[in-house]
């Protein structure tokens, strides 16, 4: 199968380079070109490709406002081009929250070390999300809905549903865990994702919360800052040193790796510098999650989110060696069913739950 992809960008040599990109792949192509939002738009409608590709600043109408439109009158999976700047970082988290589903930056130097390793990347995301046509995860509301949302919690219990589950649960006469942690590991797909579990935590939420989210150095500590303006709960970047405390949600910078020091009721994190080949992700779930099966044993429940990949198979693991608890997106609400899946297909969570079952039942879990 042929997938279409229409291109939007209001440079021509960029345009023609991301055209070509996609072309040399035999089962992808570009249906056509757009220079600016308003064609976008019109073009969505008429043409009905499979992806578009997007870029944030043009005229007339930009990416976001676009992204927006495109999503309101003919749903499509859209790829957004970002320049990883902090300004980038906010424009393109916004595009997300609008309907996007994944991002790259637009210096092909900085997805890869080679034109060539780049292109393959490109196509890969772009196949990834073209294979999820007519069936879209769950959006966020609005800024303003979700604040509204986030208000009412306050006052109202998080609404406790009964998720699908792959496995049994466990039985009711099998002891509460006494949990230390919670750790979620993601990639394309998160911030999404991440967000709409985040929002609906109480502030007094009873444990620490470690998130491995793979996004570049400039974007996490913009994206940190997003969550903590919406949620109750504290969000911040993970800084060296850092005291792991309850109610507190603690991202991977970009760019790095997150370990952790320590007895489990005082842990810190330790923020490393990885110029390793060896490890592709930085920061990388496994290497995270690894370091708190050391830590903190079976007294953590781990989550895989949506993501392409494996990251954080192993982690969870080594979790689960330790006897901890592990869960896995479903399929159906993932961007990319890859690292849930890699996690649901090893044998390795005993439950696989909706994005929006989520934060009833971690609550039920640990409370």
């Amino acid at each position: 199968m042929t997938y279409k992809v229409l291109v939007v960008d209001d440079s021509s040599f960029f345009r023609r380079r991301v055209s070509d990109i996609i072309n040399s792949d035999k089962n992808l192509t570009v249906i056509d070109v757009a220079v600016n939002g308003i064609e976008a738009v019109e073009k969505a409608k008429q043409l009905k490709p499979d992806v578009i590709t997007m870029d944030i600043e043009m005229p007339l109408l930009n990416g976001i406002e676009a992204v927006k439109q495109i999503m309101a009158s003919s749903p499509t999976a859209i790829l957004m081009f970002s320049s990883l700047t902090h300004q980038g970082a906010k424009a393109t988290l916004e595009a997300l929250d609008a309907g996007a589903l994944d991002f790259l930056p637009k210096k092909f130097n900085e997805i890869a070390k080679n034109t060539s390793d780049a292109g393959s990347v490109l196509k890969q995301r772009v196949l990834e999300l073209a294979r999820k046509k007519g069936r879209f995860p769950i959006r966020l509301s609005s800024r303003r809905e979700t604040n509204t949302t986030a208000s009412a919690n306050r006052q109202q219990p998080v609404r406790e549903t009964t998720p699908k589950t792959t496995t049994s649960t466990r039985q009711s006469s099998t002891p509460i865990k006494s949990y230390k942690l919670l750790a979620i590991g993601t990639s394309t797909g998160g911030p999404v994702a991440l967000q709409k579990i985040l929002t609906q935590l109480p502030g007094n939420f009873p444990l620490p919360i470690i998130m491995v989210q793979h996004m570049p150095a400039a974007f996490t500590k913009a994206f940190a800052s997003r969550l903590d303006s919406l949620c109750q709960i504290s969000v911040k970047e993970a800084e060296n040193g850092d005291v792991l405390k309850p109610g507190c949600a603690y991202l991977a910078p970009g760019g790095m790796q997150m370990v952790f020091d320590g007895k489990d009721s005082s842990a810190k994190i330790k923020v490393m510098s990885d110029d390793s080949d060896r490890i592709a992700f930085k920061p990388s779930v496994d290497i995270s999650f690894g370091s708190a099966a050391k830590i903190y044993g079976e007294s953590v429940l781990g989550i895989i989110l949506t993501g392409m990949g494996s990251d954080g198979r192993e982690g969870c693991r080594m979790l689960k060696a330790k006897g901890a608890t592990i869960w896995a997106q479903d399929e159906e609400s993932c961007v990319v069913y890859g690292m849930p899946q890699a996690v649901t297909n090893a044998g390795i969570s005993s439950m696989n739950l909706s994005l929006l079952d989520f934060p009833s039942a971690i609550l039920k879990e640990v409370q």
